[in-house]
Formats: structure tokens, C-alpha cells, sequence
């Protein structure tokens, strides 16, 4: 019993979200974040890390006050050196992007960090789960991850920028349960009522989001953010795949609703 407990252990109540900094860890260690807290596992543990909304019945409770959460909605175990995680309730879990693993079904977690998503019919539940890789030093060997790893997943947005997309996304932000961009009137009307003394019409801000668009697709690889990458109609799609990236990879959270003056 001692082994184990040595080998799963809670996570600090203070560390914020999984993307950003972790404490240190062996390589394969399992971290995973719900609402209320988290743990770290081991990869030698044999621990089935069990998530759901009932926390007394689970080890990492998400969801907790939205019925449509299974109490026990999945587990995480430790199978031939990968971490798989199961899904045992009745929602769907999204992986980033659109990749859904439906009741019964099983996938591999891969290095790095993986926020997955409940999929509930008036909103979706994050589970932050980050599996330690092995970092290189400068003679190549193995470190552990250490209390200022980062993972490089946000991207760097001027204050002009980070203005627009959260207006265009605040719906999003809003946690409104079928969320799409605001229409580019709109985003210019709201950005004139807070700064008057600017010059704001629908072309600057979409010029600006299209800027962004075509920097992460040229210079991070994303995909979806281009029109020729979109089949038609095109519609929101572009907009709606940055700002999901946006959202996925912690470049804007809710916090940033209060450039708004929310």
C-alpha cells in the first residue's frame, strides 16, 4: 500500500491548468485535471484512474453539476507501456478537434497535453489530461519535466488582436452551448461602443482575423484556418476552427472577457 501511495499522488490545489506548468514527473507519468482537483499516476502504479461528476465515486470528478455527466464517466489505465483512456458513460468525449470517443469506445493518450471534452447537449466539460515526456538536456539525456515546463502551446497575440478575437469569440467564452462567431457588423459595432476614439468597421477586424489565420497556418501548421483547406460553403468554418484552436490551446480564456469590460 505504501508503494502505491508513493506512486499516485493529488496535484497542488494551486496549479493552475495542466497546458502551462506541471510539477516534476518521471516520464509516462499520467496527470489529470478535472474541476475539483487532480492527481498524477505513475506508470509502473497498476492504479485505474477512474472521472465522472460523482466525486465520491471517482478520483477526479468533471462535470459535477451537470446531470448529463455519467458518475462514473471514464478511466484511464496503463496498458503495454500506453495510457488508454475509456469511455463508460453515455456522452460522447471529444478529443481536440472534432474526433469523437463514443460510449464503449477506447483510445491511446499520447505524450503531451490533451484537454478532452465532455460533450453535454448545453455545454462541454474539460478534463485536462498531460502525460510527462521525456525532455533532452544538452548531452541528450532524459530529464524530468520541472516546475517551469512549458509546453509552447499558445500562441503570442498583439493587445489589437487579442481585442478582436475575443470580441469575435465571446460566445464561446460565454460557454453559450452551440457558440459561432459573432458577424463582423457586430464585432465593429461593440468595438466602437468600447473605444469610440478608434477607427473600427467590419473590414479592419476581419483583415486583422485573417492576419492571425494565415500566421498560425504558415507558421504552426494548423490546419483548417485557410479557405482553400475548407470545402464549400465556407461559411464560419475558418473563424469558427481558430477560435476552437484558440480556446483548446489556452491562447484566450474567459479571463480575457474583461478587455470587454465584462
Amino acid at each position: 500500500m505504501g508503494v502505491l501511495a508513493s506512486k499516485v499522488g493529488i496535484l497542488p490545489k494551486d496549479i493552475g491548468s495542466l497546458s502551462r506548468a506541471v510539477p516534476a514527473a518521471a516520464p509516462g507519468t499520467l496527470l489529470v485535471l478535472g474541476s475539483n482537483g487532480g492527481m498524477s499516476v505513475a506508470p509502473d502504479a497498476g492504479f485505474t484512474l477512474l472521472f465522472g461528476r460523482n466525486e465520491p465515486d471517482v478520483h477526479v470528478c468533471v462535470g459535477e453539476s451537470d446531470t448529463a455527466v455519467s458518475r462514473r464517466h471514464g478511466l484511464i489505465t496503463r496498458e503495454h507501456s500506453r495510457w488508454m483512456l475509456s469511455n463508460t458513460g453515455k456522452l460522447p468525449i471529444r478529443f481536440p478537434g472534432s474526433r469523437l470517443i463514443l460510449k464503449g469506445d477506447r483510445a491511446e493518450l499520447t505524450a503531451g497535453y490533451t484537454p478532452l471534452f465532455i460533450v453535454a447537449p448545453r455545454q462541454e466539460h474539460l478534463l485536462e489530461v498531460r502525460i510527462a515526456a521525456a525532455a533532452r538536456g544538452d548531452g541528450g539525456t532524459p530529464q524530468m519535466y520541472g516546475e517551469t515546463t512549458h509546453d509552447g502551446g499558445k500562441y503570442e497575440l498583439r493587445p489589437e488582436e487579442r481585442l478582436v478575437l475575443v470580441c469575435l469569440g465571446q460566445r464561446y467564452l460565454r460557454n453559450d452551448p452551440q457558440p459561432q462567431p459573432l458577424a463582423w457588423a457586430q464585432v465593429a459595432f461593440e468595438l466602437t461602443e468600447l473605444r469610440p476614439d478608434e477607427q473600427w468597421g467590419p473590414k479592419r477586424a476581419a483583415h486583422i482575423v485573417a492576419k492571425v489565420r494565415k500566421r498560425l497556418s504558415k507558421e504552426a501548421g494548423i490546419p483548417g484556418l485557410l479557405e482553400e483547406e475548407v470545402p464549400p460553403p465556407v461559411g464560419n468554418a475558418l473563424n469558427h476552427n481558430l477560435l476552437t484552436h484558440l480556446l483548446v490551446t489556452t491562447t484566450i480564456v474567459k479571463e480575457d472577457l474583461g478587455i470587454l469590460g465584462d
